[in-house]
């Protein structure tokens, strides 16, 4: 089995086919977006691929060590222009081609007018797991 983390984002993917930003939806649209991610996680639990998952607050600061004795350096928050994530879930699948066919179903989770957002998810395995590509 490999891990892989599925990265869902605010900002810095490439636009969905449906690319009405969540703060337009209706309320109704955003509890059919929320339900079919938290399904989708129930199906993963059953079959044992689900590892976790959280969502993120659109806020952020990047934070670095300035020196001994000195406070750290902070950068935030962000920006428009830097890439922002939304959120994320952990899956361990026992093929890289699993792990695709799961991102592309996450990929089509309702989003505005209940049609399918086909959004952009960033897939990383885990650093030292296993991970071949077959062709």
């Amino acid at each position: 089995m490999a891990k892989y983390l599925l990265l869902k984002h605010y900002r810095g993917a490439p636009a969905s086919v449906n690319d009405v930003p969540m703060e337009q939806w209706t309320p109704e649209e955003v509890s059919a977006h929320v339900q079919y991610m938290r399904d989708f996680a129930t199906r993963l639990e059953s079959t044992g691929e689900f590892v976790d998952e959280q969502a993120l607050s659109s806020e952020g600061t990047f934070v670095r060590y300035d020196g001994e004795g000195r406070p750290p350096v902070t950068d935030g928050p962000f920006a428009e222009t830097k890439d922002l994530i939304a959120g994320w879930m952990v899956i361990d699948v026992e093929t890289y081609e699993r792990a695709l066919q799961l991102a592309g179903e996450l990929s089509a989770a309702p989003g505005a007018g209940g049609k399918p957002i086909h959004e952009w998810l960033e897939l990383r395995p885990f650093y030292g797991e296993q991970c071949t590509v077959t062709e």
